[in-house]
């Protein structure tokens, strides 16, 4: 078996549909309305053509190339159907971010013979949690009616944490993308509570424990790992510091400062992550800009699809 495999490789079967890392987020965008919708139309096609097959084709038929926006910020729709229809969308996102954790966890025991026994006993009981995790995930899905294949599957995880050096593969995956999925599931565990759904709740609380756990593991290993050599320790920090920008998803998820802390988060690194967030957020579109550019898309496409006239926005080129 080969070491060190593309995120291309990955092995899916029939029911996957993989998507291209090619389609515009919001980050980096200005906080321009006439701007956001200019780019987002333009990329209308390569929006549709990743979904195709899957279920988001009807919500794109609903929204336009705006519905990621309203669907990331809970305004796709507030009847019980949408929001079924969002819960799915997630809970299959997660389930292959899980499965891609697996896989990530797996490949380090392979990919790095030369490691210490005690690291490659903690990324064997990852690959464990992670194969329940994946279980605990189809569950939740079928929960919202949904079924694996049902939405596109995009390797941006897979490809962004897994490097070539095994401390920053430990810090990108455990403590980068794992810290991501601490935040994710305290968000989740609280919507249950808030919304009375104890499936939910009860289900993401176990699968967050393992995963302090496993940021634990990060923690642990790149400190250890580090301890004396402080140019490979400075080389792991600044590889998490832009790791973690690529995951801040424009500043606006909240950080779960406590599960942070249980799992070896200093207040420094906590508070350093506060900052690149609020860079985040200060360099990209408000949520006010990102709601009103996706409704003026989803009124554009509507009128497109009553046959309507809808004249080009020109955007000013950039200085």
């Amino acid at each position: 078996m080969r070491r060190f495999i593309s995120h291309e490789e990955l092995a899916r079967d029939k029911r996957f549909i993989r998507a291209q890392n090619t389609t515009v987020g919001a980050e980096g965008l200005p906080d321009d309305v006439d701007t956001v919708v200019a780019i987002f139309e333009k990329m209308a096609p390569e929006i549709e053509r990743r979904i195709r097959g899957t279920k988001l084709e009807a919500i794109y038929d609903q929204a336009g190339p705006g519905f990621q926006i309203l669907s990331q910020l809970g305004r796709l729709g507030v009847d019980p159907e949408s929001t079924k229809v969002q819960m799915a969308s997630r809970m299959h996102g997660i389930l292959v971010g899980e499965m891609q954790a697996l896989e990530a966890a797996g490949r380090t025991t392979w990919d790095f013979p030369d490691l210490e026994w005690g690291f490659k006993m903690n990324m064997a009981r990852q690959c464990w949690d992670e194969a329940r995790h994946v279980q605990i995930y189809e569950k939740l899905l079928h929960h919202y009616d949904g079924e694996v294949g049902d939405y596109p599957e995009n390797t941006f995880l897979f490809e962004t944490g897994c490097a070539d050096d095994p401390v920053l593969r430990v810090t990108g995956v455990n403590r980068c993308i794992e810290g991501l999925a601490c935040d994710v599931f305290r968000d989740l565990v609280e919507t249950g509570r808030r919304t009375g759904d104890t499936i939910l709740e009860q289900a993401v609380d176990y699968v967050l424990a393992d995963e302090l756990t496993h940021v634990r593991f990060g923690s642990d290993w790149s400190k250890e790992c580090t301890k004396d050599d402080p140019e490979r320790r400075e080389r792991t920090k600044t590889f998490q510091r832009e790791t973690e920008r690529n995951f801040a998803f424009g500043g606006r998820r909240k950080i779960a400062h406590q599960d942070r802390r249980e799992a070896g988060f200093s207040e420094e690194e906590l508070e350093e992550l506060e900052h690149i967030f609020q860079d985040v957020r200060e360099n990209g579109p408000s949520t006010e800009t990102l709601i009103t550019a996706a409704e003026r898309m989803r009124e554009r496409h509507q009128a497109r699809k009553r046959g309507e006239a809808v004249a080009p926005i020109e955007v000013p080129a950039a200085s």
